[in-house]
């Protein structure tokens, strides 16, 4: 998706479409800046995954809800993506190596990880936890959903949509938290990239359901 100097890639975190998509978009358009919907400590935690360990000091900070989000998310991810053979985060990768061979500024656009989960740890309610719940079981035990795609390719448009209703009906403050409060951190980051930078070309490499969003957000701004 294209708006002014700004292409916006939507990818999806183990898709591996959007790992060969991320590479030919910034090789294509050889981009001044790469934006990453990532902040330091996620990037670090992708270049360095040995490493990554959470501390009784970071569970504290974040709250025990986020931590134990971020753990369990963490896992669903890994477990989905070693059926299509996908790392999490490799299309991030696969973005970081193409801007060093382009030599393209990195711009990290994302709310810092420690901030989002100690607010979804203050946000989350019992009613949101036990739907939660509800909805795991039901997914481990009936292994079935009613959002069926491609694990490889990135869904489209359509589904995208149908899912983002769905979970800003049944989760409403979980979304606000992980969705709508980092929408309008991103899109004011990269307003300000575009408005610094008017004559140099930028990619951003974001997950799909924040594409759409972001751009209304972004020529409101503009």
């Amino acid at each position: 998706m294209r708006y002014e100097n700004l292409t916006l890639i939507g990818t999806s975190h183990i898709a591996t479409e959007s790992v060969a998509k991320v590479e030919q978009v910034i090789l294509t358009e050889q981009p001044a800046i790469v934006a990453l919907e990532l902040d330091r400590k996620r990037l670090y935690a992708l270049l360095h995954p040995q490493k990554a360990r959470a501390s009784w000091r970071d569970i504290k900070r974040i709250g025990v809800k986020g931590y134990l989000f971020s753990i369990i998310g963490a896992w669903v991810e890994r477990k989905l993506g070693e059926k299509v053979g996908v790392k999490p985060g490799a299309e991030m990768l696969k973005a970081v190596q193409a801007a060093r061979q382009v030599k393209a500024h990195l711009a990290l656009v994302d709310q810092d990880i420690e901030v989002t989960l100690k607010r979804f740890s203050h946000a989350l309610t019992w009613k949101e936890k036990g739907r939660l719940v509800v909805d795991v079981l039901k997914g481990v035990i009936t292994r079935k959903s009613e959002f069926v795609f491609d694990l490889s390719t990135v869904p489209s448009e359509k589904l995208i949509a149908k899912m983002i209703r769905q979970v800003q009906k049944r989760y409403p403050n979980i979304y606000r938290v992980l969705v709508t409060e980092r929408n309008h951190v991103m899109a004011h980051r990269l307003a300000w990239l575009m408005r610094a930078n008017p004559d140099k070309r930028i990619v951003a490499v974001v997950g799909a359901g924040h594409e759409k969003e972001l751009v209304r957000l972004i020529r409101q701004l503009s």
